[in-house]
């Protein structure tokens, strides 16, 4: 029972689910940039759904076909090439956000997200960090310091986004996934690129 729940929190909030998560929470926060069109953000979310999320599940799909790359990523090399395709995928959807007259925090958010990916790339060649944590980290790493820069109170938000991360984290504990340190490691990955780019932009 108890790993049956991991799975499912593991798939619920898979990193690539993530980026379409977070520009939920940004369209319907206190911010100001959320006063966008429905149109609008219809259209946002359909360009980030399918650059961060249907694309790269395709991909990784076809990846699987090869016998040589497990299909459950378990050994960190085999995540190195399907991290490399979904960061050109990040891109494309941060490309044709370009195109768009939109806040720019939005297309501020993509690009960092790339940053995080190519981090956690880099690492993955030697070490198995968790990316399921580094996802959650972002989206802490994001409204922290949009929350501080812009004076609002995101505090119930954020319990709740810790919350998860304690979730998420404990799942992959759980089903054997990662180590203390390459949790913390994850989330402290997606936090801090998140919270610098965010912060100092």
């Amino acid at each position: 029972m108890k790993q049956a729940i991991a799975r499912g929190i593991s798939v619920v909030f898979h990193p690539l689910v993530m980026p379409t998560l977070a520009f939920l929470l940004l369209m319907n926060s206190g911010f100001y940039f959320a006063l966008l069109s429905f149109e609008a953000k219809k259209i946002i979310l359909m360009i980030v759904f399918l650059s961060t999320f249907v694309l790269p599940v395709v991909t990784i799909v076809l990846m699987g076909l090869n016998t040589r790359l497990k299909p459950d990523l378990d050994k960190s090399t085999d995540r190195v090439v399907p991290m490399l395709s979904t960061a050109i995928f990040y891109y494309v959807g941060y490309y044709a956000l370009g195109r768009l007259e939109i806040f720019p925090v939005y297309k501020v958010f993509l690009i960092s997200s790339i940053l995080v990916i190519v981090v956690l790339m880099m690492i993955s060649v030697r070490w198995k960090i968790s990316a399921h944590m580094a996802g959650i980290g972002g989206l802490v790493g994001i409204f922290i310091p949009l929350s501080l820069r812009l004076g609002l109170n995101s505090s119930f938000l954020l319990a709740i986004l810790i919350g998860i991360a304690g979730l998420i984290g404990s799942s992959r504990l759980i089903l054997g996934k990662h180590t203390p340190l390459q949790i913390y490691a994850g989330f402290m990955a997606g936090f801090g690129v998140n919270y610098l780019i965010i912060n100092f932009i």
